[in-house]
C-alpha cells in the first residue's frame, strides 16, 4: 500500500494525539531494547498514558489507525493459539514500521534541539588541541596506523562539530536582551555576574587554546592528506561489496568528505587571505554579549523608573498619615514625604548655593516656574525642529587627536620593538601611551606563562610584533616610574621584535 509521507504525521494534530504519542513512545523505548514487536495488553501494561488507562478496544482502535497511517505494522500472533477458535480470532502483532522510525528519530532530534542550551564548549577547545597533537605524532610515524588514523580524525571532528553547533546556538540566542527586560531586576544582576564569568573563562581558554590549535593545524598542512586518504580508505571497506568501480567511487566519497572536515577546521582557527578566523569572530561576539546585557540592564531600571500612577500613591500616603499615632509623625511623615528640610538642592536658583543646609522651605527665595512647564509638562514650546548644527570643526579636532595619539603609539612601538633585550628596571620614565603598550605586551607574554620561572615567546594578537619574556632572579625587582603611576614586580629581561624582523 502507498502512503504518504505526510500521514505518518497525522497522528500529532489527531483528536487523540496524546494516546497515539504515548503507544508510539511505547514503541520507541521497546525498540531501544532491542523489542521489535508488542501486543495490544503488553501496549496497556507498559505505556505512560497522560490520565487514566483506555480501555483494551480502545488501544486496539488506536492501534489499526497507526497501522493504516503507515506508522506501525502488523502480523498474525500465532504464538498464544491453542485451539482452532483462537487460530480463527483475529489476534496481530505490531511493530513500528520503517517511516514510523523515521518520524520516532525526527521527533526525538527535535525535541533534543529545542532543548539543547547553547553553551561555549571550553573543555572542547582542549581536546581539539590533543587530538592534534596525537595526529602530529601518527604524521611522524613512516607507517601509522589505519585504526588509530581514522579514530583520532573521527574524534577530532566529533569534538568540533559539538564545539561548532553549540557557538552557532550561542551566537544565535546573544539576544537574549530581550527576554531580560522582561525579567526581574535581581534576575537580572544575578545573571549578568554569572555571564561574566562564564564569558571570562571561555575567552581566556580561547585565547590561550587558539594559537596552538592554529600552529599544529599548519605543521599538519603538508602531511595530512596521506592521514585523509587512510581513514577514506578504512571508510570505503564498509561499502557494499560491488565491482571495483563502486569500491573506487565509495573511496573517492569518503575521501572528499575528510578533505570538507579539514578544510572547515582550518578556516575556524587559521586565518585565510584578509578573512579573520571563526574562532576571532565567536571572542568578538562573546564579548558582544556583555554590552548587550547592560542594555537590557539599562531598560529594566528606566521600566523601573518610570512614572507611577500619582493617584495612587497619594492614596497609600493618606492611609499612612491615618496610622500615625500622634502630629509629631505626621510632621515627620510630611518632611519626609515633601522633602521640607532643606532648600539648598534647588540647582535652578542663583543663589541657593550660598543657603545653609538648614534653610527650611518657606524661608527659602520663591522659585519661578513657567506655566508652560506646569501645563504641559515642557519648558520649550512645540515647534519645528532646530536646524542642523555644522560639526566639521568639531570632526576635524577629533581627527587631529586620533592623529596625534596614533603618532604617541608608533613612537611607543618603535621604542619598544627594536630587537635588543631589555631590562625591565631599566625602561625609564614611561609616558601614557608607552605605558599601555608596556601593559599589553606583558599581558601577552604572561598568557601563555606555566610558571613565574618560565621564559615565554608568543607573537601578540594582531601578529605584528613577537615578544620573548625572560624572568631574572626571584630577589631582583623592576620599578618603572610612569605618568599614570609607579610599576613594581619582578624584573624581567624584555625582547621585542617585529615581524619582519623575525622573519
Amino acid at each position: 500500500m502507498n502512503l504518504k509521507s505526510g500521514e505518518l504525521f497525522h497522528h500529532v494534530s489527531a483528536e487523540k494525539s496524546a494516546v497515539y504519542r504515548a503507544i508510539l513512545d511505547t514503541f520507541a523505548a521497546a525498540k531501544r531494547e532491542y523489542r521489535l514487536q508488542l501486543r495490544p495488553d503488553e501496549i496497556l501494561v507498559e505505556t505512560k498514558w497522560p490520565g487514566v488507562p483506555p480501555p483494551i478496544e480502545e488501544i486496539q482502535a488506536a492501534l489499526n489507525q497507526l497501522t493504516a497511517w503507515g506508522n506501525l505494522e502488523s502480523q498474525p500472533d500465532t504464538a498464544r493459539v491453542a485451539t482452532l477458535t483462537d487460530y480463527y480470532r483475529l489476534r496481530l502483532l505490531y511493530r513500528l514500521s520503517k517511516g514510523g522510525e523515521a518520524v520516532e528519530s525526527a521527533l526525538e532530534m527535535f525535541a533534543q534541539m529545542m532543548r539543547r542550551r547553547a553553551e561555549l564548549q571550553s573543555v572542547a577547545l582542549e581536546d581539539i588541541a590533543n587530538r592534534l597533537q596525537a595526529l602530529l605524532v601518527l604524521a611522524a610515524s613512516p607507517n601509522p596506523d589505519d585504526a588509530k588514523v581514522h579514530e583520532t580524525l573521527r574524534d577530532l571532528i566529533r569534538v568540533f562539530e559539538d564545539l561548532v553547533d553549540n557557538a552557532q546556538a550561542f551566537i544565535a540566542g546573544i539576544g537574549r536582551s530581550a527576554e531580560l527586560t522582561r525579567g526581574d531586576a535581581n534576575a537580572v544582576v544575578d545573571y549578568k555576574r554569572r555571564l561574566i564569568g562564564y564569558l571570562d573563562r571561555f575567552i581566556g581558554e580561547l585565547v590561550s587554546r587558539s594559537e596552538a590549535i592554529a600552529e599544529s593545524i599548519t605543521s599538519l598542512q603538508g602531511n595530512i592528506e596521506p592521514l585523509l586518504v587512510q581513514a577514506a580508505r578504512r571508510e570505503s571497506r564498509n561499502a557494499a561489496p560491488d565491482d571495483g568501480y563502486e569500491q573506487a567511487e565509495a573511496m573517492t566519497k569518503a575521501w572528499q568528505a575528510w578533505r570538507e572536515r579539514w578544510k572547515g577546521l582550518k578556516r575556524w582557527f587559521v586565518s585565510t587571505g584578509h578573512d579573520q578566523p571563526q574562532a576571532a569572530l565567536l571572542r568578538v561576539k562573546a564579548l558582544s554579549a556583555i554590552p548587550q546585557l547592560l542594555a537590557a540592564i539599562a531598560a529594566v531600571n528606566e521600566r523601573r523608573g518610570g512614572r507611577s500612577d500619582r493617584s495612587t500613591d497619594f492614596r497609600v500616603l493618606a492611609v499612612w498619615f491615618a496610622s500615625c499615632e500622634n502630629d509629631s509623625q505626621a510632621n515627620r511623615m510630611a518632611r519626609a514625604a515633601f522633602a521640607l528640610n532643606s532648600a539648598r538642592h534647588f540647582s535652578i536658583l542663583p543663589d541657593a548655593a550660598d543657603l545653609p543646609a538648614s534653610t527650611p522651605w518657606a524661608e527659602a527665595p520663591p522659585v519661578r516656574i513657567n506655566p508652560r512647564l506646569r501645563e504641559y509638562g515642557e519648558a520649550a514650546p512645540r515647534g519645528p525642529l532646530p536646524s542642523v548644527r555644522d560639526r566639521n570643526e568639531e570632526r576635524k579636532i577629533l581627527a587631529r587627536q586620533v592623529a596625534d595619539e596614533h603618532r604617541q603609539v608608533e613612537i611607543a612601538r618603535s621604542r619598544f620593538a627594536d630587537g635588543r633585550p631589555v631590562r625591565l628596571s631599566e625602561l625609564g620614565h614611561l609616558d601614557v601611551y608607552a605605558f599601555r603598550l608596556f601593559l599589553n605586551l606583558l599581558g601577552e607574554a604572561l598568557t601563555t606563562q606555566g610558571n613565574p620561572n618560565e621564559t615565554v615567546e608568543r607573537y601578540t594578537t594582531d601578529g605584528l610584533l613577537c615578544v620573548r619574556l625572560e624572568p631574572l632572579g626571584p630577589q631582583t625587582k623592576a620599578r618603572i616610574e610612569t605618568d599614570l603611576g609607579v610599576f613594581l614586580g619582578r624584573d624581567h629581561l624584555l625582547t621585542v621584535r617585529s615581524t619582519e624582523q623575525v622573519q
